[in-house]
């Protein structure tokens, strides 16, 4: 179909991070394109996000996507946070309905549908391995989908301790002999360029105990830990299957259309390639 060629009434969607990344930008534009949207995608950074977010109102730029390290800055810069962004304290998405910014968090989202999809049961423990922003949104969606029952892994015990707090769960500094019936990977272990790029973020003896591994890692989307998975027979949900979700999620608030699944699948793969 192709978008209408840029013009004065083109939309502009935007994303803030300390390290821009291509995924949302080639994500968003390319979905664009495909269903003939007069919409254009563009990543930026800042070091004044008070400012930043100040220009997304005053211009009328549509969507903001935002990532680390103004997950929580730009909380007290917008004018409505749902609950998504309020169970976890974090910010990825902001929506400027003329002039007035609302909030959310499209990871907290994913995940949630993902325990959906996958149909992960809440009977079950969760081993979240992690104590990041990431895992702090990936806990909160599981405890809020009804896993009572679940333990944080991370080394850092003052992080770890505290979102283990939050949640309700446990919390210990290494998985050692720790078992669950999902497991859940949200550090840099397994993700390309990462020092630990070629190691796993749980033994084989624990993903074997495992009913469900899932990954967060999104590149590659075949990590050591999904690739053990696989190998031992034991249902995965991976990491690209997370920001596909998300950026979906996104899209949706931004444009007012839903991509089929199809089409968010291409975009993801596209994005990442």
């Amino acid at each position: 179909m192709g978008r209408p060629p840029l013009n004065k009434d083109t939309r502009l969607c935007i994303s803030l991070a300390a390290r821009p990344s291509n995924i949302g930008t080639r994500f968003h534009n390319h979905l664009y394109d495909v269903l003939g949207l007069d919409f254009v995608y563009k990543a930026f950074t800042t070091t004044d996000i008070v400012g930043a977010i100040g220009g997304v109102r005053a211009l009328g730029i549509r969507g903001c996507s935002v990532s680390m390290p103004f997950k929580e800055d730009v909380i007290s810069l917008v004018d409505d946070v749902e609950a998504s962004a309020r169970a976890i304290h974090s910010v990825n998405t902001i929506v400027n309905d003329d002039g007035y910014l609302r909030a959310s968090n499209t990871d907290y989202l994913a995940v949630q549908r993902l325990i959906d999809e996958h149909r992960l049961d809440p009977a079950g423990r969760v081993m979240i391995r992690g104590s990041g922003g990431m895992a702090s949104a990936v806990g909160a969606a599981f405890r809020d989908h009804g896993f009572g029952s679940g333990i944080v892994i991370a080394r850092n015990a003052d992080s770890g301790r505290a979102l283990a707090e939050r949640l309700g769960y446990d919390y210990a500094a290494e998985v050692g002999t720790h078992v669950a019936e999902v497991i859940v990977n949200v550090t840099p272990i397994g993700m390309a360029g990462a020092p630990e790029s070629s190691e796993k973020a749980f033994d084989d003896a624990t993903i074997a105990a495992a009913q469900t591994v899932f990954d967060v890692v999104a590149l590659p989307s075949e990590t050591p830990l999904i690739k053990a998975a696989r190998a031992a027979g034991v249902h995965v949900v991976t990491g690209a299957e997370v920001i596909a979700l998300q950026a979906a999620e996104q899209f949706e608030r931004y444009t007012g259309v839903r991509p089929t699944a199809e089409q968010v699948s291409e975009a993801s793969a596209i994005s990442r390639a």
